[in-house]
């Protein structure tokens, strides 16, 4: 019986501890949206660039700043983005603006890319739902 109860009370405790280590998505308000400003789909650009953010119904707040219905912009240039709660990459392909930023000036290579916007919280996380933008498709001279 002690064994049986030990056994319970370890389990418990790693049930515990895993849902505290899970990550929890932070909750987006109904109908906020994120969009780009410029570039527009189908543009030619050169390889130096502006973007422009939009966002409504939520504010903008810099990375590390936890204030309700609010976040910071994220460019990402792939295919499938990251998931609610999964940590956005820091990389060429997922690029942050945790100062929170409305525009800014990209160098990309040649060719065509395709741009989406991902609103991320104050731990670079996307909100549930994600608050993201519909795709870009810019060619970069």
């Amino acid at each position: 019986m002690r064994l049986l109860l030990s056994s319970l009370v370890l389990l418990s405790a790693a049930a515990f501890a895993a849902d505290v280590a899970a990550p929890v998505p932070t909750p987006a308000p109904a109908g906020a949206g994120v969009y780009f400003i410029e570039p527009t789909d189908g543009a030619i650009v050169k390889q130096e660039f502006t973007v422009r953010f939009g966002l409504h119904g939520m504010g903008v707040a810099p990375a590390g700043i936890a204030h309700p219905n609010t976040g910071h912009h994220h460019l990402i240039d792939v295919e499938a983005p990251p998931k609610a709660g999964e940590v956005i990459p820091n990389d060429t392909q997922h690029r942050h603006f945790g100062g929170g930023q409305t525009e800014a000036i990209l160098t990309l290579a040649p060719g065509r890319h395709r741009l989406q916007l991902l609103l991320g919280d104050h731990m670079h996380r996307p909100h549930d739902p994600p608050v993201m933008s519909a795709p870009v498709t810019i060619t970069v001279e």
